[in-house]
């Protein structure tokens, strides 16, 4: 009963980053949240393969990408505007400096292959260490470091930033790479 309770808790304190992952991979709250649901259902119904002392929330969210991946292999030929969130980006011009920059690293993000995209948001908005990020995406440290290296290097050169580590060290840059990956289709 003790550890339920405690498996338990860990999944509630893990669910923040699970359900930011989850809006980074799907572009939809609404999805997300089905997304996050469904995965903390699926690991209670498992926890018994949960290893303990290890990372909850890479567990949590290897469950999530491998549910988030299954389910888009069958639903891949769809088209998901249900919220008109798509149509919005298209009918709404920028009206601030921030906006603008949003809307050009959120362009510039959809642009990177997705093992890229899902390395850089894990490590830099989702705040995960590079051995948990590799855990998740299921590849070797060095390889999720090189996914990193090269996602920033990629940005860098889309968004006209002479060093991709301007990206990472400045403030705005760092505000829009958590903001993309928390509420990237928001439009407030």
């Amino acid at each position: 009963m003790n550890h339920a309770h405690s498996a338990h808790a860990a999944m509630l304190a893990a669910l923040p980053q699970l359900r930011a992952f989850a809006i980074s991979l799907c572009r939809n709250r609404d999805y997300a949240d089905d997304l996050a649901q469904e995965t903390l259902l699926r690991a209670w119904r498992n926890i018994e393969r949960f290893e303990p002392g290890s990372s909850m929330t890479a567990w949590l969210i290897t469950i999530l990408r491998n549910h988030f991946y299954s389910d888009y292999r069958k639903r891949r030929r769809e088209v998901d505007d249900a919220d008109g969130i798509y149509a919005d980006t298209m009918a709404i011009p920028p009206s601030q400096m921030a906006r603008l920059q949003h809307e050009e690293l959120r362009a510039a993000l959809d642009e990177l292959p997705d093992d890229m995209r899902e390395a850089l948001i894990l490590v830099t908005a989702a705040g995960d260490s590079y051995p948990d990020a590799a855990r998740i995406c299921g590849c070797a440290l060095g390889t999720l470091k090189s996914r990193v290296h090269r996602a920033r290097a990629r940005l860098a050169q889309a968004l006209s930033i002479d060093r991709d580590n301007d990206l990472a060290e400045d403030p705005v840059n760092l505000a829009i790479v958590a903001r993309a990956a928390h509420g990237r289709y928001c439009t407030g």
